[in-house]
């Protein structure tokens, strides 16, 4: 039986191109995101290069839908083997630190840090029975990199970026991969980079990335195993903001 990605908040950018360079490699791929109109729209676009896909209506701010839409996907394609969760879209916006609040930060929670926990969850005991699995967690920059104006999402990021690296220490020879993208660069055809507002110097100098391109960092990282954290563009490096 072929291996199955689930693709998390599959959208126009990265989602599909993930779609496309594991189904290259005889993955079939569930497509799970909120919006059922685009989803079909996205498994047409990913059936056409001969690769079986199929939608999952689901909204991914609701944690407790997770045991639901995990047994749906099986009872589907009857198994689980990669996970790539990246649910950002243009719904969820900067807030400079100086204008952030609990509310701000209640409304991301659930999207960004309890629906990936319980996704978890949700698969683990398959994958260690297994002996085999990999969840991979996409982030922005400012998951690993704090910047000024550019928070909000960030801090709800960096907890679920702290979780993947206890995860993954965890899992260390279970057979288990659990890996992180972060990313600071507008992917290209996306609905979060046509959405955005670049009103901020920090913003304008983020590069385009062609989505495709970090697929092919996310097929590296599954295939090769060989570090927790893959940051793009590799030139960046976590640094010390000074007072």
């Amino acid at each position: 039986m072929s291996k199955v990605i689930a693709i998390f908040g599959a959208g126009t950018g990265l989602g599909v191109s993930v779609a496309h360079r594991f189904g290259r490699e005889g993955f079939r791929v569930a497509l799970v995101a909120r919006r059922k109109d685009r989803l079909d729209a996205l498994v047409e676009q990913v059936a056409g290069k001969g690769i079986e896909a199929a939608a999952f209506s689901a909204d991914l701010s609701e944690p407790a839908e997770v045991p639901a839409l995990v047994a749906a996907i099986r009872a589907r394609f009857g198994r689980i083997d990669v996970i790539e969760y990246g649910p950002i879209g243009g719904e969820q916006g900067f807030t400079p630190a100086a204008q952030l609040d609990a509310t701000t930060l209640q409304g991301l929670i659930p999207l960004l840090l309890l629906t990936p926990v319980e996704v978890v969850r949700a698969v683990l005991p398959e994958w260690t029975e297994r002996g085999d699995g990999a969840f991979l967690l996409t982030h922005g920059y400012s998951a690993a990199q704090p910047m000024p104006h550019l928070s909000g999402v960030g801090p709800v990021m960096s907890a679920a970026r702290n979780y993947l690296y206890s995860l993954s220490g965890e899992l260390a020879d279970t057979g288990v991969y659990a890996g992180t993208l972060s990313i600071g660069a507008m992917i290209a055809r996306s609905e979060a980079a046509t959405a955005v507002v670049a009103d901020s110097d920090s913003l304008a100098a983020f590069p385009v990335v062609d989505p495709d391109d970090l697929a092919e960092h996310y097929w590296d990282m599954y295939t090769k195993r060989d570090r927790i954290e893959q940051i793009y563009p590799e030139s960046l490096a976590p640094q010390t903001i000074a007072g």
